[in-house]
């Protein structure tokens, strides 16, 4: 991470690999949101991006931990949610830990070896329970449940169930055991379906981690609404009148702004004779007076909560990572599109509709649709390496930034840049 907080700004540009000065001196950070049942960002998990997942070491903690909770004081990062962080035990007893606020992180504590005997599982417990004593939350996976880490249970804070390692019908009973023992706030993660969400929450879990939310379950719901101070902002700027592109980039930062300005161009209603793609060309269409009308209308039938928070910051995030991305590669004239494949890559989860039915009432170009439905296309690699910087997916990382020719710093630097702007959006 750069050495401070301004170099880092949410319009600024990723630099080229031979003028990267400050990037080398990068602490890569990922983060994975950690929702409640309403979908709302409790806290986000933070993955080191510039170390492999099998070299994670007392050193790589140190250095994430401090580099996120001094950076910008958290605020462009993570903003006020609670930070969850994977220790090794070695880093757990780091004099790190005395430069930060406790109230700030979750400590994730591993098991240790299978190899590690009864006595060398006690002896961590003066450990943890020094953590403790210093303010420090501490949260167990489930491994934690086994009768050896008995002495663990009541020192922790969160107990993280792993959807994908057990099966379905011992959910309730590993969760009334958890219950039982602890009176720790329990994290379903690694969800992936609505069903899943569905069993843990009607268990009674609160807190889940994954991609639950971009595969809902269908529901009749199908209108999509700002939030009500996002449309205040874009009346004020109609008012005032101002540059087409300041409105365009206020477009940018709420997709489902957005999303309702090219449908409603693009309807029938409005009686165009060709169909609008891009947000500059929308605001010139539609002239200040008819977007000041425009803006007042869905005012009047909107949601004072607006959409699913966690979806549209992570719709907000891919935008602009994808647009970042594209600026290393493509024309200029494609980086609009590029955002646009980023942004509305969710309007399945935010509309609660499948893609293709979201996508039937916004008229796109060929080579954005052919990204959302199909993964084809001059966009398909860069929505895949943008979806595998969001995962943590080592894998899908090296594989697609390999095949665009991008090297780690320039994708990672961008996704930094695009969690900061996407976070200042957030804040404003």
């Amino acid at each position: 991470m750069s050495s401070t907080p301004d170099q880092v700004t949410p319009e600024a540009e990723a630099p080229a690999p031979q003028e990267d000065v400050a990037a080398s001196n990068l602490a890569i950070i990922a983060r994975q949101a950690i929702v409640d049942q309403n979908r709302a960002v409790y806290g986000y998990e933070l993955f080191d991006r510039s170390t492999a997942a099998d070299s994670h070491t007392a050193a790589s903690d140190a250095a994430l931990l401090f580099n996120a909770l001094s950076y910008a004081g958290t605020e462009a990062l993570v903003g006020k949610k609670t930070v969850f962080i994977n220790c090794t035990h070695d880093s757990l007893a780091g004099g790190h830990l005395e430069l930060i606020h406790p109230e700030k992180v979750v400590l994730e504590v591993p098991p240790l070896p299978e190899s590690a005997t009864q006595e060398e599982i006690d002896q961590r417990v003066p450990a943890l329970q020094a953590l403790r004593q210093r303010g420090f939350r501490l949260a167990l996976n489930q491994n934690a449940l086994r009768k050896p880490y008995a002495a663990w249970m009541p020192l922790a804070s969160f107990i993280k169930l792993d959807m994908q390692a057990f099966k379905p019908e011992l959910a309730g009973p590993l969760v009334k055991f958890a219950s039982t023992h602890s009176k720790a706030t329990l994290i379903a993660e690694k969800v992936e379906t609505a069903e899943q969400f569905k069993l843990m929450s009607d268990l009674g879990v609160k807190l889940f981690q994954g991609f639950w939310f971009a595969t809902p379950s269908l529901v009749k719901a199908t209108t999509l609404r700002p939030s009500q101070a996002t449309i205040i902002q874009l009346i004020n700027l109609v008012r005032k009148q101002a540059e087409t592109s300041e409105i365009e980039e206020l477009l940018k930062k709420d997709p489902t702004l957005s999303f309702n300005l090219l449908r409603f161009i693009n309807s029938s209603g409005f009686g165009l004779s060709c169909e609008v793609t891009s947000f500059r060309h929308a605001v010139m269409i539609l002239g200040l007076k008819k977007l000041f009308r425009w803006a007042a209308l869905l005012m009047t039938t909107s949601r004072a909560d607006g959409s699913p928070p966690a979806v549209g910051q992570t719709a907000v995030v891919r935008g602009r990572l994808m647009e970042l991305l594209a600026a290393e590669l493509l024309p200029p004239e494609e980086c609009d599109n590029a955002f646009v494949v980023g942004v509305f890559s969710l309007l399945d989860a935010m509309l609660n509709v499948p893609i293709e039915k979201a996508l039937e009432s916004v008229a796109l170009p060929q080579s954005v649709t052919d990204a959302l439905l199909h993964g084809t296309g001059v966009f398909a690699p860069f929505l895949a390496l943008t979806k595998a910087c969001e995962s943590g997916d080592d894998v899908m990382f090296a594989k697609m930034a390999d095949e665009l020719h991008l090297s780690n710093r320039q994708v990672n630097w961008a996704h930094l840049q695009a969690l900061t702007w996407a976070e200042n959006l957030s804040m404003e």
